[in-house]
């Protein structure tokens, strides 16, 4: 894959899981990174851990004044941006006779809608460095998890954002992908009430029967999947499936 030395990275979602390995993955390799997240003593931790290569910024994505602070943020720590990660997001579970009206418009608001519009704001600054936006899907597209109907909606939404922003952007030299992952360790799994702090891990390892290569994802392979997508200068529109093969509906056995 090509160096990513010296490219402006925007990471939203950037406090744990994904985001942060993500981050810690390409300031290793020389990129300046901004992340961002809700939680101060969050951002303030991944900032120290990653170093001066990673700007932290405290900002929630759903708040237009702070979409434009992030944006601002990353073009004067990055002197540019290259790509916008759009990670950040959060899960909302329940079955469909018991699900809440304001719970599905805050989830769409967080997972799609943020997203969104922050795409827009840093596009004109992308065309400038034909650079990408990578979108983070879900598996919960790819097999059917039962509760789970407000989490699959927002990450189906997202497939189809980036095939239309693909076209939309492409004549100005903007890719935009989606990556999908597999079963991958994460806090939003906890959060989401999944699995408590005891157990998760153990709970996580319990599907890795269902993955065809048997076993659990790590994030710094989704980290790996970014950097090609950042690198590949031909392609577009693409909605890569990193999982293990847990798309694939094998059963264990």
């Amino acid at each position: 894959m090509d160096s990513i030395e010296g490219r402006s990275i925007l990471i939203t979602g950037g406090g744990s899981g994904i985001g942060l390995d993500s981050a810690r993955y390409f300031a290793e390799r020389g990129a300046k990174v901004t992340i961002c997240g809700r939680r101060e003593e969050k951002i303030s931790a991944a900032q120290n851990l990653i170093g001066a290569a990673c700007l932290g910024v405290v900002a929630d994505i759903t708040e237009s004044k702070d979409r434009v602070e992030l944006i601002e943020a990353a073009l004067e720590h990055g002197g540019g941006l290259d790509t916008l990660v759009s990670n950040a997001g959060n899960m909302y579970r329940g079955l469909i006779t018991e699900v809440e009206e304001r719970e599905l418009i805050d989830i769409f608001h967080t997972n799609v809608i943020g997203g969104m519009m922050l795409t827009g704001l840093a596009a004109p600054y992308l065309e400038k460095t034909s650079g990408s936006v990578i979108f983070i899907g879900s598996v919960h597209n790819r097999r059917a998890f039962p509760g789970a109907s407000p989490y699959a909606a927002t990450k189906a939404a997202l497939e189809g954002l980036t095939r239309v922003l693909a076209g939309e952007l492409g004549s100005k030299g903007v890719r935009v992908n989606c990556i999908v992952p597999g079963a991958v360790f994460t806090e939003i799994n906890q959060r989401a009430g999944l699995f408590d702090d005891k157990d998760a891990l153990a709970r996580l390892n319990s599907m890795a029967g269902l993955h065809a290569l048997g076993r659990i994802g790590k994030t710094s392979e989704i980290a790996e999947a970014m950097h090609y997508l950042i690198s590949a200068e031909w392609t577009t529109g693409a909605i890569l499936e990193v999982d293990g093969g847990l798309g694939l509906g094998l059963t264990a056995g």
